[in-house]
């Protein structure tokens, strides 16, 4: 590619440098062309006036052998071709080409041209631009043919030797041709000077471009691109190295600020996955426990269902069998054993009819009375009433109650239920004495107050912690029936709230309470510290 790119550019440039020294040798070779062949009709000019002022004498005296002597041996000199006068009507007069004398010239003819241009008349004093031709021979050679005017001057019409008419302004016309050969050579040795001097600067100026563009484009340009290969390979440590201050270092660094954002990107890409990988751990912990909280709903609607129907059937004919018992053992006539079987009648009668009510009061969920009502009073008044209870002799109980939370829309005695069953259960826990731990707080958006009940009595297995608030299952096989928690339960989901519990066999259970803050629940004035 480095290589590609340079010989491509070199190539390139090369190119339009050539053009460019081309034309310039071009326009330098035709100014040379042209300055030699002013300056040769510059010279041949004088030497017209020089031969004029040597022949001056002769015309005056009409010395015709000796003017003619006098051309030939003049044309005789270097590169002087031919040397003749023209008299009137193009007549040749004298001549260093003995063979022309006598002859006369057509008006086209290079030498009189200057006199007759496209037929008008006699010119005077014309331009030497006017008065010179070039031409060639039938070898190729090139002639300058320069013609200069002899004029009628005083002593020409006042001399004795011939007579010529005061009214003629011109009387003959000098006409000399020099070869341009030398003055070809020497351009052509100047052209190939220049065309030399030309080449030789191409290839200075190309292998100058050549190196330059390998050493300040190419190769930063392989940098970038190795980078950029070993980048797509997946190394997102290839920079750029020492970019430049050039177009070719901002890429540079643009190159090595787009590998840094990437890096960061697939660092913040893996600690998004590995967030993501955990959230979704979390999120399916929820549905779980979403699931299993809507299978013991409907598990205890349907329960409650049946539940509600045998009460209904059983409590009939049980108040009966109470009744008939209870006024049986009043009798006198009756047998001490038979009486001591009728007060068994009536105490397991009793017992039935305390589940029965239960029962109706598991299946019932009557609508709660829901008013404003501070959470924290409703727990103060529970704990007065289970802490004389005998269980609570050898428990410590701490409470750390919020004084900040709002009043919340709840059936007051509906949640003095919850709480003196779930700190009855706590007690019975803990039968060798531990810690109840009763906390309140708002959570973090303020639309949920948390109720926390920690005890650190025997715990839960986990076999039985999924079962724990279905009806009927107790692990106290002699003090209870089943139904507490179970009341609890639908107690803190007809207020919209949820309860969640936690548990280590032989260590501790946490019972966690959420109940939703409504628009206009009400906040409390805040106590100073926390209450317990």
């Amino acid at each position: 590619m480095r290589v590609h790119l340079a010989i491509r550019y070199t190539v390139i440039s090369s190119i339009v440098l050539l053009i460019a020294m081309s034309v310039s040798a071009f326009l330098h070779i035709t100014k040379v062309q042209n300055v030699f062949l002013e300056e040769a009709k510059v010279d041949t000019d004088v030497l017209l006036e020089m031969i004029l002022r040597d022949t001056y004498h002769m015309m005056l005296e009409n010395d015709r052998k000796q003017l003619q002597m006098t051309m030939t041996e003049t044309a005789k000199a270097p590169r002087i071709s031919r040397i003749r006068i023209l008299g009137r009507e193009g007549v040749v007069s004298f001549s260093s080409i003995p063979n022309e004398i006598g002859t006369r010239l057509p008006e086209t003819a290079d030498s009189c041209a200057f006199c007759h241009v496209s037929g008008s008349t006699v010119l005077l004093d014309a331009p030497i631009e006017t008065r010179s031709r070039t031409f060639s021979d039938e070898q190729g050679a090139q002639y300058l043919n320069v013609t200069r005017a002899i004029y009628n001057e005083p002593n020409c019409y006042t001399a004795a030797c011939h007579f010529h008419s005061l009214k003629e302004n011109k009387i003959g016309v000098l006409d000399v041709a020099v070869s341009l050969e030398p003055m070809v050579q020497l351009a052509h040795s100047h052209h190939a000077d220049v065309i030399i001097s030309t080449c030789i600067m191409l290839l200075f100026l190309s292998l100058c471009h050549y190196l330059l563009t390998r050493f300040y484009i190419c190769k930063p340009l392989q940098g970038i691109l190795e980078q950029t290969q070993a980048l797509a390979q997946g190394d997102l440590l290839a920079r750029v190295e020492k970019p430049g201050r050039d177009e070719i270092g901002r890429l540079g660094r643009s190159f090595n600020t787009m590998a840094d954002n990437l890096a960061q990107a697939q660092l913040e890409l893996k600690e998004w996955g590995n967030t993501l990988e955990h959230k979704v751990e979390e999120r399916t912990e929820e549905i779980h426990a979403m699931q299993d909280q809507l299978l013991r709903s409907a598990k205890l609607a349907s329960m409650g269902e049946l539940v509600a129907g045998i009460a209904h059937e059983i409590n009939n004919p049980l108040t009966g069998i109470l009744m008939f018992a209870a006024l049986s053992a009043k009798s006198d006539n009756l047998p001490d054993q038979v009486k001591d079987n009728l007060k068994i009648i009536v105490s397991e009668t009793g017992r039935c009819a305390k589940i029965v009510r239960g029962l109706l009061e598991f299946a019932r969920e009557s609508i709660p009375e829901k008013k404003p009502e501070s959470i924290n009073r409703v727990i103060r008044h529970s704990l007065e009433l289970v802490s004389q209870q005998a269980i609570f002799q050898d428990i410590q109980v701490e409470c750390s109650l919020d004084g900040g939370l709002p009043d919340l829309s709840i059936d007051a005695d509906q949640f003095q239920q919850v709480f003196f069953n779930m700190f009855i259960n706590a007690g019975q826990a803990m039968p060798h004495g531990g810690v109840l731990r009763i906390t309140t707080s708002l959570c973090r958006d303020g639309r949920c107050v948390i109720i926390r009940v920690e005890d650190s009595g025997l715990g839960i297995s986990k076999e039985n912690i999924g079962s724990i608030f279905d009806p009927f299952f107790s692990t106290k096989s002699e003090k209870g029936f089943g139904l507490g928690l179970s009341v609890t339960y639908g107690i803190i989901r007809n207020h919209g709230g949820r309860i969640d519990v936690e548990s280590e066999e032989g260590q501790w259970t946490h019972f966690t309470i959420s109940l939703p803050v409504t628009e206009g629940d009400a906040f409390q004035d805040k106590q100073s510290g926390a209450e317990g």
